[in-house]
């Protein structure tokens, strides 16, 4: 999502690289091409103009340290500046009370309903929350069907809402259901439209009157880049937000809505959603996003990735034969198999630092993964005799797994 801003950077920066000090023409030459690509990036003018301004007096007068050259402090002060700008740090769900209800709220195409079957599977798995899903979109019945099937795919419990109900009373009914059920939080998916009116807000406001002091979430397109931040502002205006969730954060969006939201509404980025599948949601760490367009990685979140991915104690078996030099190929599978649950091979080098930079060089990675699912299609065309020990594969059997592999 932050390519073109993270390229503009890289630019940007090669002004002050090299330089013995830090000059106010160097800045001002850096902070043009600064300025340029973050309007272009759809970032909020005044944003621009005010972040523009805090970096400029940051780093006029600051003294070269010793080992430390001026391009690299130039890109620290960015660094920090960007991280206030998005909110410093991420701020937590509460689940202080015994029932915890979370409203989902947005316009049509945001992405509400996929986001919140993403947030119940987090919440089940991260935060261990007993979760039931409610909804009460009654505007557009199929939403329902969708939250019950995502309900049914992520094994969590969800209300059988009456649509013909008022949202309000819906949530009631859901409440009392999710208190019998003994439910820790409930995720209450409701009804947008294609563009703010009174009557959708009136019907939030009621909803969130049944609720007692409700996380309310809304859900931003991020590739409507400043139209959503506008959304957010009336969104808190009418109805009282406590977060916001940028949804197609994968997709080519420039990026100015996650830059913006918080810095013009005052609401915290909660997550951000990263992927189609149930399980790509982010906590959104401002510091760590930062960190990302500066291509100074972010291997924090890429140890939490590997956490969840991989399998420590196969990946010691793993290690163990490959000291023995007995590796195989149904190992090398497995390796695959545990990489490619990380991400893609640009989003995992994205995360270390100094990559991005290289990547920039070798430009499109996807040849390198079509050449993966080669091997994967040869591999599944091999006994599992073969694939434990590579040494019976002579001519014969090479042609065989060549032609039953289309190769």
């Amino acid at each position: 999502m932050f390519d073109t801003l993270s390229d503009k950077f890289h630019e940007a920066f090669k002004n002050v690289s090299g330089k013995g000090k830090i000059s106010e023409s160097n800045i001002e030459d850096t902070l043009k091409l600064v300025r340029t690509a973050l309007l272009e990036a759809d970032v909020n003018f005044k944003v621009v103009k005010e972040f523009v301004g805090k970096v400029k007096e940051q780093a006029l007068g600051e003294k070269v340290l010793k080992g430390v050259n001026p391009s690299e402090q130039f890109v620290k002060i960015m660094h920090d500046e960007l991280s206030t700008l998005m909110g410093d740090e991420h701020q937590e769900l509460s689940f202080d009370k015994p029932l915890n209800p979370i409203l989902i709220v947005g316009l049509n195409g945001a992405g509400k309903t996929t986001f919140t079957g993403k947030l119940a599977l987090f919440l089940k798995g991260k935060k261990k929350q007993d979760v039931l899903l409610i909804p009460a979109d009654n505007f557009r019945p199929a939403a329902k069907d969708q939250l019950i099937k995502h309900a049914k795919n992520i094994h969590v419990d969800y209300f059988d809402s009456d649509l013909s109900m008022l949202p309000k009373d819906i949530v009631k009914a859901g409440m009392e259901e999710a208190k019998k059920l003994g439910k820790t939080t409930v995720i209450i998916d409701t009804a947008g439209r294609l563009q703010v009116d009174e009557e959708l807000m009136s019907q939030l406001v009621d909803a969130k009157n049944e609720l007692k002091d409700p996380e309310v979430l809304l859900v931003a397109d991020a590739m409507t880049g400043q139209e959503a931040v506008n959304v957010a502002k009336v969104f808190h205006e009418k109805v009282g937000l406590t977060g916001a969730v940028l949804s197609k954060m994968d997709s080519d969006a420039r990026g100015g809505a996650a830059l913006s939201i918080k810095y013009v509404t005052g609401v915290p980025i909660r997550f951000v959603s990263v992927g189609e599948k149930m399980s790509e949601l982010e906590p959104f760490h401002p510091d760590r996003l930062a960190k990302r367009i500066l291509d100074m990685g972010d291997v924090v979140s890429l140890v939490e990735k590997a956490q969840d991915a991989i399998d420590e104690k196969e990946a010691e078996r793993m290690m163990k034969r490959l000291e023995k030099k007995q590796f195989t190929i149904a190992d090398f599978v497995k390796q695959m198999d545990q990489i490619n649950k990380l991400g893609s091979m640009s989003s995992i080098m994205k995360m270390i630092p100094g990559m991005g930079g290289m990547l920039r060089q070798v430009g499109d990675l996807s040849p390198a993964e079509d050449e993966m699912k080669k091997m994967r299609v040869m591999i599944n065309s091999m006994t599992q005799k073969e694939k434990d020990d590579h040494k019976l594969l002579n001519d014969s059997r090479i042609q065989r797994i060549a032609k039953g592999s289309g190769n």
